[in-house]
């Protein structure tokens, strides 16, 4: 019996996709984010730095297996990164590219309480 192969799901690429790029600008604005110490933006680079530094943990001729490493290495270091952020940016940032908080330019938030002191209607 002939079984004919499935496509694969256009929405579920593209969910994929777009998941990444938000990802992607997730760390970009933790790193240039001025909240976020010097000692965890050093992770990013130094990952990177390893991805083309000549020392691997797995030689890259092995064809595959040699950029898999390079490729954990990346995805681990991304991960820790957004984890040894402080949780309430991330979050924030977060709602920010996922269109459910407007960008906040300032960066101040004043939580308040107000009461009208002098209205027009109280004669």
């Amino acid at each position: 019996m002939y079984q004919s192969r499935r496509t694969p799901d256009v929405r579920l690429m593209a969910g994929f996709l777009r998941d990444g790029a938000l990802h992607v600008r997730l760390i970009w604005r933790l790193m240039t984010n001025r909240r976020v110490p010097t000692w965890i933006k050093l992770i990013p680079p130094l990952a990177i730095l390893y991805v083309l530094s000549p020392i691997d943990l797995m030689p890259d001729p092995l064809l595959g297996v040699g950029q898999l490493d390079d490729l954990a290495v990346l995805l681990i270091s991304f991960k820790v990164f957004v984890e040894l952020c402080p949780p309430g940016l991330v979050q924030r940032i977060r709602d920010e590219l996922s269109g459910s908080r407007p960008p906040n330019p300032k960066g101040d938030v004043v939580d308040a309480s107000y009461r009208v002191l002098n209205d027009a209607g109280d004669r």
